[in-house]
């Protein structure tokens, strides 16, 4: 789920898909709905705007779940920390099991 990123991140994780990584040869696959999925990927800070859509989309999932934090505003707000319009990093609003950090990062 993008909760307001800049992108970076979206595009490094498209990138998982391709056939130099192909991502889904380890069972790992990306799907529409919240109720198929068993882990959440987040990318970019909260904004308040997305914030009820983020933890709607949590909530739609199947326990037990995993939330994955990507990118340095996920991990804890980046360089919109502090702003008005964000709500912070994802770990304010649900509980993170991993952190990857970096923009975009490294996988």
């Amino acid at each position: 789920m993008a909760a307001g990123s800049d992108n970076s991140t979206d595009w490094e994780i498209a990138a998982l898909l391709n056939p130099v990584y192909d991502i889904q040869r380890l069972g790992i696959d990306f799907v529409a709905s919240p109720r198929h999925a068993d882990l959440l990927l987040v990318t970019g800070a909260v904004t308040r705007h997305l914030e009820p859509a983020l933890y709607a989309t949590y909530e739609a999932m199947p326990s037990p779940r995993l939330v994955v934090a990507a990118g340095d505003e996920a991990c804890g707000g980046g360089v919109l920390h502090g702003s008005y319009a964000v709500a912070g990093g994802v770990d304010r609003c649900l509980p993170v099991d991993v952190y990857v950090p970096g923009d975009p990062p490294s996988w």
